[in-house]
């Protein structure tokens, strides 16, 4: 099983998600590459089974919008039928840009996760454990 983490962070919390959730995978076995969001594109896809897309809450709780926006937009589309999951951090409000997010995906999602602001212990238990239940 091969996972790509694909993340946008604008202050390392995203990151240390990502980074939480790529350690989780490979404890499960499985291969996992970690990328920018600007170093990610939908020629990519075909070589991975399973993805986490990572990125904060950013303005009015939406999605960032200079590199990771047009990145999802770009991919999602070629996701159908790979196991998906989403993941990011927020400072405030109550998570509504990943109700938005995953509700508005052209592809399944497996699962979300969301924490506010840098991830403690606990938090990153959960991105690991959600980097294993995205390879098994």
């Amino acid at each position: 099983m091969k996972l790509a983490v694909v993340y946008w962070s604008g202050t390392g919390n995203t990151q240390a998600m990502a980074e939480a959730v790529a350690a989780g995978a490979k404890e499960a076995g499985a291969e996992a590459d970690l990328f920018n969001a600007g170093e990610f594109d939908a020629s990519k896809t075909a070589e991975y089974d399973a993805f986490a897309f990572g990125c904060p809450a950013m303005g009015a709780e939406e999605l960032e919008d200079s590199e990771f926006l047009p990145m999802w937009e770009a991919v999602s589309g070629s996701l159908s039928g790979k196991r998906v999951s989403l993941f990011g951090s927020y400072g405030w409000g109550d998570g509504e840009w990943m109700r938005t997010w995953q509700d508005d995906a052209p592809c399944d999602i497996l699962e979300t996760y969301i924490c506010q602001e840098l991830p403690g212990e606990a938090e990153e238990a959960q991105c690991r454990a959600l980097g294993e239940h995205l390879v098994k």
